[in-house]
């Protein structure tokens, strides 16, 4: 896989890079180095294609299991694809895969790799940043390692909800300053912590996208 990786890798973005042009701000604010938690607001599903292929260093990001598991061609092509972007497998339907997620972002964190995550837990149909889950805040205080914000701007005209192929369309990504939590929250109450820190997380991501603020949960549509 890690040899896939470096293939696709020397490709896929350099090509990506070229077709679509995206604007890429804050390269800089991503750590060159250890575990680091790139945290988006999630407007389409290339949001996970669009991330790895201009953040500056590998990340990983979770993946349906369905992407791994096809026959046929197009099922060793979708496996190898996936694979290749540096994306895990997940089982939605399991009602321990939220568990499992967090164990596996721990698992990435602590090989010193960036892990992406979307706090708002689903796509965002209306174009609005929703409330953010406290996953990502109990990710970085149990491994200790830092939260960039990530606004992504336009992904939702590249490939609209609905539409199986991306399109060209003007992309921005913005990295934000790192937000640090490692001793910063001793002796706070757990659920306080975390609901501080992913609120302040929010208020990084809206400053970066000018989104408007939900106020509420994203629920996931039951289609999905």
């Amino acid at each position: 896989m890690a040899v896939l990786y470096t293939v696709l890798h020397s490709v896929v973005p350099p090509l990506a890079r070229a077709i679509w042009r995206p604007v890429v701000e804050g390269r800089e604010n991503v750590p060159p180095t250890g575990g680091v938690l790139l945290a988006s607001n999630h407007l389409s599903f290339v949001d996970s294609v669009v991330i790895p292929v201009v953040a500056p260093r590998k990340v990983v990001f979770l993946a349906k299991e369905e992407y791994f598991t096809g026959t046929g061609l197009r099922g060793r092509v979708s496996k190898a694809w996936f694979e290749g972007l540096g994306m895990v497998p997940v089982n939605r339907a399991d009602t321990r895969s939220a568990l499992d997620s967090l164990d596996i972002a721990l698992e990435v964190l602590g090989r010193g790799e960036a892990f992406g995550i979307y706090p708002e837990g689903t796509r965002s149909r209306d174009g609005r940043l929703y409330r953010g889950r406290t996953g990502v805040a109990q990710l970085a205080l149990v491994s200790g390692a830092p939260i960039v914000p990530v606004g992504l701007v336009g992904t939702e005209r590249l490939q609209p909800v609905g539409a199986r192929l991306p399109r060209l369309a003007k992309v921005t990504v913005r990295f934000g300053e790192p937000i640090h939590v490692a001793g910063r929250y001793d002796g706070v109450a757990p659920g306080r912590a975390r609901r501080e820190i992913t609120d302040q997380l929010m208020a990084a991501i809206q400053a970066l996208t000018g989104q408007e603020q939900a106020g509420v949960y994203n629920e996931r549509p039951a289609a999905e």
